[in-house]
Formats: C-alpha cells, sequence, structure tokens
C-alpha cells in the first residue's frame, strides 16, 4: 500500500516527494535540539491566552457640515416680561378625610400660584414669535428694497377705505394705477359657477369697460373703470382739466404716459375738453367770483387799484394783450380785459382801451375810486387827467425806465 503524502507548496517540499522521502523528517533532529525545547517551553508559559481578530471594513470618513440657526435681533436681549398674571380665586379648600384628620372647610382664599398656566406662556410666545417675524421680515425687506421708503408703508391700518363712494363727488374720488393682468384675473372666473368666462375689453382714452359672460350659467356683467359724466368718461375729463389748470404741456404729458405705456388719448380730444366743458367752466367760475368781489367794494369808501397790461411779445408788434386792475388792500384781481390790437388800430393803443373798459365796469359797479397807480404811459395819464382820476405812478415802472 502505497502512503499519501501532504503536498508542500515550497519547491524543498515538491523535491522531497519526488525522491520518496517525508519533509518532516528533515525537521526531526532539529525538533530534538535541547535547548530549542527549553525556549519553546518559556515561550508558552509567558504567551498570553489572547486571540486577535481583525474584519476587513470601509475607511471611516467624517463629514462634517456648518449649520446656523436664525434669530432675531431681540433674542440676545434680556427676557423682561411685566404683564399682569390671571388667576381664579377659589373661596373653599376640601380635604380629603383620614384617620387623623377631619374635613374642614375655610373662606381664606387661596394663595394664587407663582407660575402661570402653560397656555398661557403658548400663547405669549407665539404672539412674540409673530411681532419678531414682522419685524425681520421688514427689516429684510428695507435692507433688499433700495426703494423702500417707510412713509409710503401700507396705510390700511390707519386710512381705512370709505365704502361710501356715491356720497363723494367724482373729482374727490381716489385713482389708482393698475396693470391689465391683475385687473383681467377678477374676471377670469365665474363668481356663479367657478368656471373661465369670456371677456371682452373696450378702451377709450384712460376708461377701460369690461364685459364677462360665463357660456355655462349665463352669467352676465358689465364693468366700467370711470364713472360715465354725459357721454365722457370723468378720467379723461379729469386728466384734461389737471392738465390745464396746472399750465403744464399735453406733449409733454403725453410722453411721459407713453414712456410708462399707460393709455392716453389724443390731442384734439383734450382740445375738446378744453373749449366745451373747461374753459366755459372757468369762465363761470371768474363771473361769479368777480361779481361778489365788486359788490365787496362797492360797499368800501377811497378803494386803491393798480392796472398794467401786459402783451404777447414784447415791442409794437403785439397782437393780444390783457389789461388787469387789481386792488392793492387785498392784493386780488378784480378786472381782466384781453384786448386784440386790430380792434384799436395798433398795439400801441392796447393799453389804453383795456384801462378805458375797466374803469367803465368799476363805475358801472358803484366802486368810488381814491387813486389809481399806473406806468407813465402818456396815453394813461393824458386819459386820466381827462376823467378826473387821481394818478400816481408805480416805483418798479420808474426804477424799470433809469
Amino acid at each position: 500500500m502505497t502512503a499519501v503524502h501532504p503536498v508542500y507548496p515550497s519547491p524543498m517540499g515538491t523535491y522531497l516527494l519526488l525522491i520518496g522521502k517525508d519533509p518532516l523528517d528533515m525537521f526531526e533532529p532539529l525538533l530534538n535540539f535541547e535547548p530549542l525545547k527549553i525556549w519553546a517551553q518559556a515561550t508558552t508559559l509567558t504567551k498570553s491566552n489572547k486571540v486577535d481578530v481583525a474584519c476587513q471594513t470601509e475607511p471611516f470618513h467624517t463629514s462634517l457640515h456648518s449649520v446656523g440657526t436664525q434669530l432675531s435681533f431681540r433674542t440676545l436681549q434680556a427676557k423682561r416680561r411685566s404683564t399682569s398674571v390671571p388667576t381664579t380665586i377659589s373661596s373653599f379648600e376640601l380635604t380629603v378625610p383620614s384617620a387623623s384628620s377631619t374635613a374642614f372647610l375655610t373662606l381664606t382664599p387661596l394663595k394664587p400660584s407663582l407660575k402661570r398656566p402653560r397656555l398661557e406662556l403658548e400663547e405669549e410666545e407665539e404672539e412674540e414669535e409673530a411681532e419678531e417675524t414682522l419685524t425681520e421680515s421688514k427689516i429684510i425687506a428695507q435692507d433688499s428694497d433700495v426703494t423702500f421708503d417707510p412713509a409710503e408703508e401700507c396705510t390700511s391700518a390707519t386710512e381705512p377705505t370709505d365704502l361710501s363712494i356715491q356720497e363723494c363727488p367724482v373729482h374727490n374720488i381716489a385713482k389708482f394705477i393698475v396693470y391689465e393682468t391683475c385687473l383681467m384675473e377678477l374676471f377670469r372666473d365665474c363668481p356663479v359657477c367657478q368656471r373661465r368666462c369670456d371677456v371682452k375689453s373696450q378702451r377709450l382714452g384712460t376708461f377701460l369697460s369690461v364685459q364677462q359672460v360665463c357660456p355655462h350659467c349665463e352669467f352676465v356683467r358689465k364693468w366700467n373703470s370711470q364713472p360715465i359724466i354725459g357721454s365722457t368718461p370723468a378720467g379723461n375729463l379729469h386728466l384734461s382739466a389737471a392738465v390745464y389748470l396746472s399750465g403744464a404741456s399735453f406733449f409733454v404729458v403725453e410722453k411721459v404716459f407713453a414712456a410708462m405705456k399707460l393709455h392716453i388719448f389724443k390731442y384734439n380730444s383734450f382740445r375738446r375738453h378744453a373749449r366745451l366743458c373747461i374753459e366755459p367752466a372757468i369762465v363761470h367760475k371768474w363771473r361769479n367770483w368777480q361779481s361778489e368781489m365788486l359788490e365787496q367794494l362797492s360797499r368800501r369808501e377811497n378803494v386803491i387799484v393798480g392796472g398794467d397790461m401786459r402783451a404777447d411779445s414784447p415791442g409794437h408788434s403785439a397782437k393780444y394783450g390783457s389789461y388787469t386792475m387789481m386792488d392793492l388792500a387785498t392784493n386780488t384781481v378784480v378786472d381782466l380785459q384781453l384786448v386784440q390790437s386790430n380792434e384799436v388800430g395798433g398795439s400801441y393803443h392796447m393799453e389804453k382801451e383795456g384801462l378805458k373798459r375797466s374803469l367803465d365796469l368799476l363805475d358801472a359797479c358803484g366802486v368810488r375810486l381814491e387813486c389809481i397807480i399806473t406806468d407813465r404811459h402818456p396815453q394813461i395819464q393824458k386819459y386820466l387827467r381827462d376823467r378826473n382820476v387821481t394818478q400816481f405812478y408805480d416805483v418798479w415802472h420808474i426804477e424799470k425806465g433809469m
């Protein structure tokens, strides 16, 4: 029976197997060596019974994250609270009877608790957090918006909207600039069935009319952006009056509106508003005020007035002249006379004609003049001497002529 030898991976072991010898026989003299036995016994006695076991794992990576918390400027401040503490005073105190005590009643109120209920603390903390959040949002808005102006904050708390607009005159109603997309959102859905509606709009200058029709429930609504005065939108008429009365140029205002994409009417509409509405209203108001002023002057004695004319161009080529008569005691204008040069034969005679018309009006209203102050125009001096009116020269005109 052939002996089976173990396989040794080393080249020496392979060689010994080929020659028929056991490789362990080569170490037998070494194992019987006495000093080696003594060293092996000493090593066995000193070696501790420990087993080292290792496990291959992934390398441990430590990840760091920077985490910050948002605090308000009031968080780091000292907590101060001076609010009243609501308590409930109990007038009875009950005790469970036991072997060593008996039940008793007392009328002495209980001492209020030094701690408030947790519910009240939570409510106050929530209110404080809401106030801090509102303050933080305002501070952030101020820091991020360079155009922020505290005077232009929402004034809903200080200026409530007056719903009784019908009682207010049309020209005193506040006006706002509204964007088209924001306005059309109000008419997009039907207020009855909440479905999409068909919306049609018509524009006339600054006026906008919107017609809302629901194809599902047949809901119909027509909305106008401005009140209608007769057949004219109020906004168009008020804008023309504002431009006319402020002395502004319509073409400059038109450029401003065009730069902001605001709709405005044409210049022909502006002139039509001025001719049909604004100028007649100005003349009517002036006539009423002038009648009251002349009536007051007729009740006074020794009235002192001053008169002068201004022309549309300097020199003797003026076509129009406006002669103004003023009460020097109150510094109010009492009469205006517009004179055209072709009416009097030239621009040189316009000032005399304006003075003549004003004096005739004062005499017709019963105003008694003490004197009149004018410039040193030769025709004016001769005319006042013939009319027997005391004349004084204006110092400003004398200084101007020096």
